[in-house]
């Protein structure tokens, strides 16, 4: 009885522990200059002060001291500024892997790729992004084995699985023989085919809706330009996902498959490659972002054939790659909605922050480029109220890097300090 007493007292004491309260950890960030991306003001010696996962005070360092035990991280040589956000990011693809190279790749091989990818992703500043599609809910796998700790990596929305026709881009698998009777695993035709699909995705966890509207790039026997779906299909697809509270982002290079998509009411179009003038007044009618990946061209142009890509796809980029470009600063002038998404796993994983360069070359300012991936991309997103700017309130997704990124935007391609939701990941002054 005696020993019975003992070990109840001792996990009655331990219980005790673990159920109690856990005290947050105090975090406190010295900034030589913070940008501001709403303003686009830079503000010198700053502080911020994070308990747990949130920013609860910014101001002068001078009149905000360190709290008692606060872990202090000294930035003040730095430019810090949110955590960046990519709108297009296949985690569980690999550069070199493309074309038939694909097909060797199984189920697991792909999660744990992924795992990799991610880890990476978020070293190079990137702190949340957008998975639009992934084999067997890899995706969404991942990002709950993030939300849980059990793996390194950004806060990911996932797209479960793309949707889209017979034989179509993004959706079904062209490049074998038809004895093999490959079937890819988003094909939905007809409406209510496809409202089924967008229904699959919702059970199985996906956060937005990815469908593809026009032949693709990298895709056997697609032309990048020619229409996936009826306008009565798409309209199916985005009032199903609507209805059930997702996002819809379209695939599409083409100009009639763009005005279709943007008729049907999507949130946001992925490259846009061929868009006109009508498809530019119709995205900023509707509100809809434009997701424009316009660095990658040079790895698929420059790398493509030792990297496995098909000779096809490499004919079809050759055709889009300036257009696209050209096509970018003309919507940008025109006043659309811009996000930042640059189709990473096409080029190497790691590279994404390349893309803001391309960006102000084709017409933005560095202001403008850092918001697409910050302010645009947050409200994309549905998250605007969480991340994008550091304030007060908001989860503590940071990144710092040397010098002045409104003078020279390459420097966020050397980020040195990443902290999401108040943990930090890279902090090279200390490595």
């Amino acid at each position: 009885m005696r020993l019975h007493a003992r070990v109840v007292n001792v996990l009655a004491a331990v219980l005790s522990v673990a159920c109690a309260p856990a005290f947050a950890a105090t975090t406190y960030v010295k900034a030589g200059r913070l940008l501001d991306v709403e303003s686009g003001r830079v503000l010198t010696d700053q502080a911020i002060v994070i308990e747990d996962t949130r920013i609860t005070a910014i101001g002068p360092a001078a009149s905000t001291p360190v709290p008692a035990g606060a872990t202090v991280h000294d930035l003040s040589t730095k430019t810090v500024l949110p955590g960046l956000m990519d709108a297009h990011v296949h985690l569980h693809g690999d550069a070199d892997l493309q074309g038939y190279r694909r097909l060797a790749i199984s189920l697991p091989a792909a999660a744990i790729k992924g795992a990799k990818n991610a880890r990476t992703t978020l070293l190079a500043g990137f702190t949340t992004v957008r998975v639009p599609g992934s084999p067997g809910y890899a995706d969404v796998a991942l990002r709950d084995a993030i939300a849980n700790g059990e793996v390194e990596g950004p806060r990911i929305l996932a797209g479960g699985i793309a949707i889209g026709i017979t034989g179509g881009h993004c959706s079904d698998n062209n490049l074998l023989p038809a004895e093999y009777k490959a079937v890819g695993e988003g094909v939905a035709d007809g409406p209510w085919a496809v409202r089924q699909k967008v229904r699959q995705d919702v059970k199985f966890g996906a956060d937005f809706i990815k469908t593809c509207s026009t032949g693709g790039v990298l895709s056997k026997g697609t032309e990048v330009g020619a229409p996936q779906y009826s306008l009565e299909e798409l309209k199916a697809l985005v009032d199903e996902a609507h209805a059930l509270g997702r996002k819809v982002a379209s695939h599409a290079h083409g100009a009639t498959g763009i005005r279709n998509a943007l008729l049907a009411g999507v949130d946001s179009i992925e490259h846009a490659s061929f868009i006109d003038d009508d498809g530019i007044a119709l995205a900023k009618k509707h509100g809809a972002v434009l997701v424009m990946d316009i660095y990658n061209t040079e790895y698929i142009l420059g790398e493509g054939e030792k990297a496995g890509f098909l000779p096809e796809s490499l004919e079809k980029e050759r055709r889009v790659g300036a257009t696209q470009r050209e096509n970018f600063r003309k919507a940008h002038q025109a006043g659309a909605i811009m996000g930042f998404g640059t189709d990473g796993g096409v080029y190497p994983h790691g590279l994404n922050a390349r893309q803001f360069s391309r960006m102000v070359q084709f017409g933005m300012t560095p202001l403008q480029a850092i918001r697409s991936a910050t302010v645009v991309n947050a409200r994309l997103f549905g998250i605007d109220k969480d991340v994008g700017v550091l304030k007060p309130g908001y989860s503590a997704d940071l990144i710092a890097v040397d010098g002045d990124p409104l003078q020279d935007v390459a420097v966020l391609e050397n980020v040195g300090f990443v902290m999401k939701q108040g943990r930090v990941y890279k902090n090279t002054a200390k490595e």
